[in-house]
């Protein structure tokens, strides 16, 4: 996590990880609730059911742990990493009409599942922020069989998985990296 905060991919509180802890009965490791992740210990973390509720811990639940648990068990992840860069949320808001990102052509593209050559293109979907945990989670649902191990929340942030932390956490720095050389593309004039 600390890693992460000091890329500038969570300031503040924002940002939250979930960590498959085991499978039956569901039950994840995730940061609590409205803490700075730069400082979080591992004292502080949580532990949090298939219904979301804590089990383990003194930390309060993130309003977002439905959202990891639905990407959990849509997808088999081990791991759900959620940040709020600058690139995923300029981005996000900009194709949200689109409802997706399209990159290709990029070699980084090969760090992600089932991809091993640059010469491919990949869609990330973006769905429209709401406060309802259940309506993000219905309008990606269809996705995600087949979003590159990522999605954007629009004005929001990135989501990213993996069947591991180690597989999750390259699939949230090959995504960021991917937006980023997308807004500078657009910074900078280059027709995407």
């Amino acid at each position: 996590m600390q890693g992460i905060h000091q890329r500038g991919w969570c300031d503040g509180t924002g940002g939250n990880f979930s960590v498959v802890q085991q499978h039956h009965p569901l039950q994840l490791l995730m940061a609590p609730s409205g803490v700075d992740k730069g400082e979080v210990h591992a004292d502080q973390l949580i532990v949090v059911d298939e219904a979301g509720n804590v089990v383990n811990g003194g930390g309060k639940a993130s309003a977002e742990t439905a959202l990891h648990l639905r990407i959990v068990k849509a997808n088999k992840a081990g791991a759900v990493l959620h940040t709020h860069s600058v690139p995923g949320t300029v981005l996000s808001r900009h194709y949200e009409d689109k409802g997706g990102i399209a990159l290709e052509g990029w070699e980084m593209l090969k760090g992600l599942d089932d991809i091993n050559t640059h010469a491919t293109n990949i869609n990330i979907p973006v769905i429209s922020n709401s406060q309802s945990m259940q309506e993000l989670g219905d309008a990606i649902a269809p996705s995600l069989p087949s979003a590159p191990n990522g999605f954007l929340v629009a004005g929001h942030g990135l989501y990213a998985w993996g069947e591991s932390l180690e597989a999750s956490k390259r699939h949230l720095e090959i995504l960021e990296f991917l937006l980023k050389l997308k807004l500078t593309q657009m910074q900078i004039g280059i027709q995407p």
